[in-house]
């Protein structure tokens, strides 16, 4: 039995002129305790709508979310209470996740007293142990928001997520606010923390070179869709997707760009913009701005393919393109 169990999950939004925005649309995916899990895609995909309807946080129109084999949707009350203490997010914006009222110690321990876990003094060392195990110095729980830097605001959000000792964690762009060696230092400690403490992620990311780090599995979204899921490796080797293809042409990499420049070729480029999803498109949500499309794509969704071991692909031609 997976952590996490996603099946065929829809979020809708209601936009203007009675549209209405397909924000995720379909989707199917699982989590295995201690896993990592990424999330890529452009912004507007449904990413962190995404990971904010695994949480609760996002109202949910259709399909259905297992934890711990338990019905996520229907739990109430306590039950509730109870999920949230075991699922929890780190935030894209570590500033605007604080409170600028509350000192660090004070936004931390709020999670403790909420669920009324110790007394006081408990919640206190609590807290100063959460603050050492990110890396903080403990005397700075009586500091504020703004008397920190972008990085060690992300590690009291860190602290934070994990003062309940969660065992899934949704990271929404948890490094893209941040300078590229702050970065590093944050991956790391979530690297770290996940092996002590077997965490289960599911890190949200629009930079490929983040999620190939962190992540064991990637899962590819467009438009409110899963189009391609694979082990990172495999993705990485052999991209299936027409879109999967583009994003990893897009990647940053001076010694493939050299070589291929040397080679002739030229970097496949996506045109255009992500639908919103107000309006409801025939065929594959991604023909309008793929290169290889056919009239199959323009008028037939496609179904899951295998283009290979664990790996599916949205695509009538899954695999049969390779980029120029």
């Amino acid at each position: 039995m997976s952590l996490l169990e996603i099946n065929n999950l829809h979020v809708r939004f209601k936009a203007g002129h009675g549209h209405e925005v397909r924000a995720v649309n379909g989707v199917s995916l699982a989590v295995e305790r201690g896993e990592s899990v990424g999330l890529v895609g452009e912004s507007g995909c449904g990413k962190s709508t995404l990971g904010n309807a695994i949480l609760r946080l996002a109202p949910v129109q259709a399909g259905q979310i297992r934890f711990e084999d338990q019905d996520v949707l229907t739990l109430v009350h306590r039950a509730l209470f109870n999920y949230r203490r075991r699922s929890q997010m780190i935030f894209q914006d570590p500033y605007g996740s604080l409170n600028p009222r509350l000192s660090i110690g004070a936004a931390i321990e709020e999670c403790l007293a909420v669920h009324r876990l110790g007394n006081r003094a408990e919640r206190k060392r609590r807290v100063r142990d959460l603050l050492q195990t990110v890396g903080l110095d403990p005397d700075y729980a009586a500091r504020y928001p703004h008397e920190f830097s972008g990085g060690q605001r992300q590690r009291v959000g860190i602290a934070r997520a994990l003062a309940l000792d969660p065992v899934f964690v949704v990271a929404d762009e948890p490094v893209s606010a941040l300078d590229v060696s702050v970065q590093a230092q944050i991956l790391n400690l979530m690297k770290d923390l996940q092996q002590a403490r077997g965490l289960a992620y599911l890190f949200v990311a629009h930079d490929l070179a983040v999620v190939r780090y962190m992540c064991d599995r990637v899962l590819v979204m467009y438009a409110g869709t899963i189009v391609e899921a694979a082990g990172v490796d495999a993705l990485f080797a052999q991209p299936s997707h027409p879109y999967t293809q583009a994003l990893l042409s897009a990647m940053p990499d001076v010694e493939k760009g050299l070589r291929a420049r040397a080679a002739g070729a030229r970097r496949e480029i996506v045109k255009g913009e992500v639908p919103t999803g107000a309006l409801a498109l025939a065929g594959c949500p991604f023909h309008p701005r793929c290169s290889y499309a056919r009239d199959l794509c323009r008028a037939q969704l496609p179904d899951e393919r295998a283009a290979g071991p664990g790996h599916m692909s949205r695509c009538h031609f899954a695999g049969k393109f390779v980029p120029p």
